[in-house]
C-alpha cells in the first residue's frame, strides 16, 4: 500500500513523522481497524460478536469483520453503529451532557451525531445538518434507525444554519470536510482524489465553516474541530489561524478533559498523541492527533475550543430570529390530538410524555404529519428539514397510524403488544415477509429481536402482517 501512496504525500509527511516515518508506512501494510458502537437507547445488553473496548469512547468495540455484523438483524434494530475506532474520539473529546443543545455541523452519514445523542440520553436538542441532499438522507436514515428522539436534521449550507441559530449552542462538532489522508488504508479513492491543491481547497472551505460554527456557539461554549487528515495546514496550522482571528477562545489541551482521564493510566495514554513540532506550544502539545502506527485505528486529528463567557443553562430555550417572527404564530396553533390518544390508550403502556426520554418534547402537526420536536426547538420555519425531531405517525380520517420513526424511539416494553422474534423471523421480517404471532393479538405489534425494536406489524388471525418500510427492506 505504502507504494502506492502519492509522491507528494510523501515528500510533504515524511519531515512531519521523523524517526517515526518508518514504522508510519509499514501501518499501511497491516489489517485496518473496524469498530462499532453500542446505541444505549436499543435495549440489547450483550451483543453477539467477539467484541474488544476501544480505549477512548464508551460502548466503543473493535469487532472481527469476519463476523460480519453489518448484516446481522441487530444492526437494522438499531443496536449498534458501525464506526472506525478512531473517529470515536472526536464526540469523546466534545463530552456533551444531558440537556445541552448540541449541533453537528458536517453530520453524515451519522457516526458522530448518533454518538452525541447517545451521550445526551434523549434530553436536550441535538441539530444535524449535512449541506449535501443524498448524504442528509443517509444521515436522517442513521438518526431514525438508532431511534433518537431529540434530532432535528437539516440541509444547510453553514451560512444559512447560522441565520436560524445564532449564539444558540451549548456545543458544536465541526468534523470538516478534508483531503481525507488518515483514510488512506481504508479507502483508496481517498488516495485517487488527493493532491496538494486539494489540501489547500480544504482549508479554504474550513476557514469558511468555522467562522459559521463561531457565530451559531453560545458564550463559554465548546466548539471541536476535527478532520481525517495529517496535513498540517488543515490541522495544526488551521487551529493557529482561527486562534489568531477569534481571541476570545481558548485551546483546551486534550490531557484536561474527560477523554484524557479516560486513558490517563494506559500505556502512552492509549496511543492518543499531541500535535506535530513546528507550531506555538500552546497549540502543538494541547491538539489530539491519532496515527495509524500508534493505535488500532485510522489518522485523525481534533482539538477542543472553549468560547469566552457564560452559557446559558442547559434545558433554557434561546431565541431565534425565526422563532421571535413566529411567536405568535405557533401560540394560535392547536393540535387535535383525539386519535392519537386514543392510539396511545390502546397500544402503548403509558402516555409517551410520561417517559423521561419523551417528556421533554413537544407535539406539533406539519400537515397530517404528528411530530414530537424537542422542548428546545425554535421556530422551524425556513429551514431545510429531513427530520423535525420524531414523527409519531400520520393523522388519518378518524384514525391515527403510527410512524416507523415511533416505532424505532420505543422498547419493546412500552407497547401493549410485543412479538420477540428469532434471528430467522427477524431476517423474514426484514425482508418483508409474514411472520406468525400470538393468536390473542389484534392491530398494531411492536416487533423486536433480542430486545431492540425492529418496527411495526399489524396482528389479525395469528400473523402479523409486514409494515417495515419498503424502502428499507432488504431485497434478495
Amino acid at each position: 500500500m505504502s507504494r502506492n501512496l502519492p509522491p507528494d504525500f510523501l515528500r510533504e509527511r515524511k519531515p512531519i513523522l521523523g524517526a517515526e516515518w518508518e514504522d508510519f508506512l509499514q501501518s499501511y501494510d497491516t489489517p485496518r481497524a473496524y469498530g462499532l458502537r453500542r446505541n444505549p437507547f436499543q435495549g440489547c445488553d450483550t451483543l453477539p460478536f467477539s467484541l474488544k473496548p476501544v480505549a477512548w469512547a464508551e460502548d466503543g468495540y473493535y469487532f472481527d469483520p469476519e463476523e460480519r455484523p453489518g448484516r446481522h438483524p441487530l444492526h437494522e434494530a438499531g443496536a449498534y453503529y458501525i464506526q472506525e475506532p478512531s473517529a470515536m474520539s472526536v464526540v469523546s473529546l466534545l463530552d456533551p451532557q444531558p440537556g445541552e443543545l448540541v449541533c453537528d455541523l458536517c453530520a453524515a452519514p451519522g457516526g458522530k451525531s448518533t454518538h452525541i445523542a447517545a451521550l445526551l440520553r434523549g434530553q436536550g436538542m441535538l441539530v444535524s445538518n449535512e449541506i449535501f441532499p443524498n448524504r442528509a438522507r443517509i444521515l436522517s436514515q442513521n438518526i431514525e434507525r438508532m431511534g433518537i428522539p431529540n434530532a432535528l436534521v437539516c440541509n444547510e449550507s453553514p451560512e444559512g444554519l447560522a441565520t436560524h441559530f445564532p449564539l444558540f449552542f451549548h456545543r458544536i462538532v465541526v468534523d470538516a470536510p478534508c483531503s481525507g489522508e488518515g483514510m488512506f488504508r481504508k479507502d483508496d479513492t481517498a488516495v485517487s482524489e488527493w493532491s496538494l491543491e486539494n489540501v489547500r481547497i480544504c482549508a479554504d472551505r474550513q476557514r469558511m465553516i468555522l467562522t459559521q460554527a463561531d457565530q451559531m456557539l453560545q458564550p463559554g461554549g465548546v466548539l471541536v474541530y476535527s478532520t481525517c487528515t495529517f496535513a498540517p495546514d488543515e490541522d495544526e496550522a488551521m487551529i493557529q489561524w482561527f486562534l489568531e482571528t477569534h481571541p476570545d477562545y481558548t485551546l483546551t489541551d486534550w490531557h484536561n478533559t474527560a477523554l484524557g482521564q479516560r486513558v490517563a493510566d494506559l500505556p502512552d495514554h492509549g496511543g492518543l498523541s499531541c500535535g506535530i513540532t513546528g507550531y506555538p506550544d500552546e497549540i502543538s502539545s494541547h491538539v489530539l492527533r491519532l496515527w495509524p502506527h500508534k493505535l488500532h485505528g485510522e489518522g485523525h486529528f481534533a482539538a477542543r475550543l472553549v468560547k469566552a463567557g457564560t452559557p446559558q443553562p442547559a434545558g433554557e430555550v434561546l431565541p431565534t430570529v425565526s422563532a421571535k417572527k413566529s411567536k405568535k404564530k405557533q401560540r394560535d396553533k392547536a393540535v387535535d390530538l383525539t386519535d392519537y390518544k386514543e392510539f396511545e390508550k390502546k397500544y402503548l403502556q403509558t402516555p409517551l410524555q410520561d417517559d423521561p426520554v419523551f417528556a421533554h418534547g413537544r407535539m406539533e402537526l406539519f400537515g397530517d404529519s404528528l411530530y414530537l420536536l424537542p422542548a428546545a426547538a425554535p421556530s422551524l420555519a425556513g429551514l431545510k428539514l429531513l427530520r423535525s425531531g420524531l414523527q409519531l405517525g400520520t393523522l388519518k380520517k378518524n384514525r391515527f397510524e403510527p410512524a416507523h420513526a415511533l416505532a424505532k424511539a420505543l422498547k419493546p416494553s412500552q407497547a401493549c403488544q410485543s412479538l420477540s422474534c428469532s434471528y430467522e423471523d427477524a431476517n423474514r421480517y426484514l425482508h418483508g415477509e409474514t411472520i406468525a404471532c400470538d393468536p390473542s393479538f389484534k392491530g398494531w405489534v411492536l416487533v423486536s429481536v433480542d430486545n431492540c425494536t425492529l418496527g411495526w406489524g399489524k396482528a389479525q388471525n395469528g400473523m402479523l402482517k409486514n409494515h417495515y418500510p419498503k424502502g428499507l427492506r432488504i431485497m434478495g
